[in-house]
């Protein structure tokens, strides 16, 4: 990256902490590191950052519960780390919040190339062209340059996952991009599990831009071929 991100660091096991932080410093990253959910609330009351690694077992307050309460107030990507590789508990983390998520145990190599994935997703404001490139989806506006989408005058948050999202479909608007495509375009890995990762993206998508989510107008399934962006 070309600037020195700060990532919160929280895991209740400290040599696993201390490790992560020596490891993530050398490699040209700010950390702080937190012990435990009521520990890395404190540190986020006073200090903003780029990225926030979380542990899902923890004691107390679990990583799954801090992620989902921290999605409320924050759009932070976040990058679950994970002892089960169940696809289950996947799905959970994604629907939580969660920007990906990383099975213990893992290279330490494969982190700092998660991460460095996430925070390219998240996407630069360009300062150039003064006309904005709005797409409209009934009440909501998606503001293509700055990859913002406003409801009225709120700014709907959006997650660096969804506004990459976002970015892939409002580039080619009415037309359908696959499952596959998307799990490609996202910088994930190939496979079925990175698909049905992708589903649960869409469905807190669609929370967001739908009247009825169930019955998409906007963010539309197309059978056999994958999702498409409908615009007004």
């Amino acid at each position: 990256m070309d600037f020195d991100a700060h990532l919160l660091i929280v895991d209740d096991d400290e040599r696993i902490r201390t490790l992560l932080q020596k490891f993530l410093m050398r490699n040209g990253f700010l950390v702080t590191a937190a012990r435990d959910a009521e520990h890395a609330r404190r540190v986020l009351a006073g200090l903003d950052f780029d990225m926030i690694v979380l542990d899902v077992m923890m004691p107390g307050e679990d990583g799954l519960s801090l992620c989902r309460s921290l999605r409320e107030t924050h759009i932070t990507p976040i990058l679950l780390l994970t002892a089960k590789g169940e696809t289950d508990n996947r799905i959970e983390g994604l629907e939580a919040g969660a920007d990906d998520y990383l099975a213990k145990p893992f290279e330490p190599k494969e982190l700092l190339l998660r991460i460095n994935a996430i925070l390219r997703r998240v996407p630069d404001v360009p300062a150039e062209e003064a006309t904005p490139k709005i797409l409209t989806l009934g009440p909501i506006r998606y503001d293509m340059e700055r990859g913002e989408m406003w409801q009225g005058a709120d700014l709907v948050r959006l997650t660096a996952t969804e506004m990459q999202l976002m970015k892939i479909f409002s580039a080619q608007p009415g037309e359908a991009i696959s499952r596959a495509k998307l799990v490609e375009d996202l910088g994930r890995d190939r496979g079925q599990a990175q698909e049905r990762a992708v589903d649960v993206q869409i469905t807190r998508l669609r929370r967001k831009i739908e009247s009825d989510p169930k019955q998409p107008r906007y963010l539309q399934t197309v059978r056999g071929a994958g999702y498409m962006l409908a615009p007004d």
